[in-house]
């Protein structure tokens, strides 16, 4: 459980997550707690609600005779609007049944069929969102509805640290509701999905940049741009990747060729030494000076064949 976020945190959570949020009449003080001697919080979980009407915002905002608003903490219409109308206690989920409450309070990914019996005050402990909708099967959710209420949600849970399976619809905590009119088990994936990334992730906008992965996959497999000398013909230009390949392997043979020089050239000098020192009047040291002079003065020309 937790503390309600206050009216500036509740509204600056939900801009942050993406909601387009907006403030109506005094929605900061518009709440049940002096009406019912009932305060708000502490806080377990959000509940999700179809209005199952029209034109429900004023109300959402101002109830009936027999249950005054607020109905909801956030109306949302058709067109992703979020209309903020309490901070408080809001009459909006009535009493909820033992077992579906403790569900929420664990965070747990199962959510039983609520018990008959409904000992919990559930407008103590949920915020509340009402999504314009008739709750017929046959008015759809569009797509910046549906996306602003997973926004809304997990605006919330990210500010409490809940988990997606903190989130609740009616219909999961009564017997007496059917709404919300979509599944609310993916919709958690949904909530779940944004709650693994940043407050500021697009989706949209992820699908359509590669990743540095996949940017340096293609640069190195990329075919057709460089040319290799004496490639053959049915296979004249090479990815980075494979000319990378080859220069390493001419570089690892260019080296093996010029060790072996080398060690040909100090066996050669060691030779002629040996043979100076058995012909006599002559000086060894001064014959391996002249022809070690005259070796490093030659040009070595390395014949490096290329890969197959």
């Amino acid at each position: 459980m937790a503390a309600p976020l206050s009216p500036d945190r509740l509204l600056a959570v939900l801009h942050t997550e993406g909601v387009n949020a907006r403030e109506y009449k005094n929605w900061r003080t518009h709440n049940r707690d002096d009406e019912t001697g009932r305060p708000f919080g502490p806080v377990n979980g959000i509940v999700i609600h179809h209005t199952a009407g029209t034109n429900s915002l004023a109300l959402c905002y101002n109830g009936t005779p027999d249950l005054p608003g607020p109905l909801c903490h956030t109306h949302l219409d058709k067109t992703g609007v979020a209309t903020m109308l309490s901070a408080g206690r809001a009459n909006h989920a009535g009493s909820f049944a033992q077992n579906a409450h403790d569900a929420v309070v664990a965070e747990s990914s199962t959510h039983p069929r609520p018990d008959a019996a409904e000992p919990v005050d559930a407008n103590d402990k949920y915020y509340g969102i009402e999504i314009e909708n008739l709750g017929n099967g046959n008015d759809p959710y569009p797509a910046a509805q549906y996306d602003a209420a997973v926004r809304w949600a997990a605006g919330i849970c990210r500010a409490h640290g809940w988990s997606a399976d903190s989130v609740i619809g009616h219909k999961e905590g009564t017997r007496r509701k059917i709404d919300p009119s979509f599944d609310m088990h993916q919709f958690r994936t949904d909530v779940a999905a944004r709650l693994a990334h940043t407050a500021d992730w697009n989706p949209d906008e992820e699908d359509d940049m590669p990743t540095a992965n996949e940017v340096a996959k293609a640069v190195l497999t990329y075919d057709g741009v460089i040319a290799v000398p004496g490639a053959p013909a049915t296979n004249p230009t090479w990815t980075l990747s494979s000319s990378v390949t080859e220069i390493l392997k001419r570089q690892d043979k260019a080296n093996a060729t010029l060790a072996a020089q080398k060690a040909t050239i100090d066996e050669l000098v060691k030779a002629v030494a040996t043979l100076a020192a058995g012909i006599g009047n002559l000086d060894p040291a001064a014959i391996v000076r002249e022809l070690t002079a005259a070796i490093e003065a030659i040009d070595i020309h390395l014949d490096v064949p290329d890969a197959s």
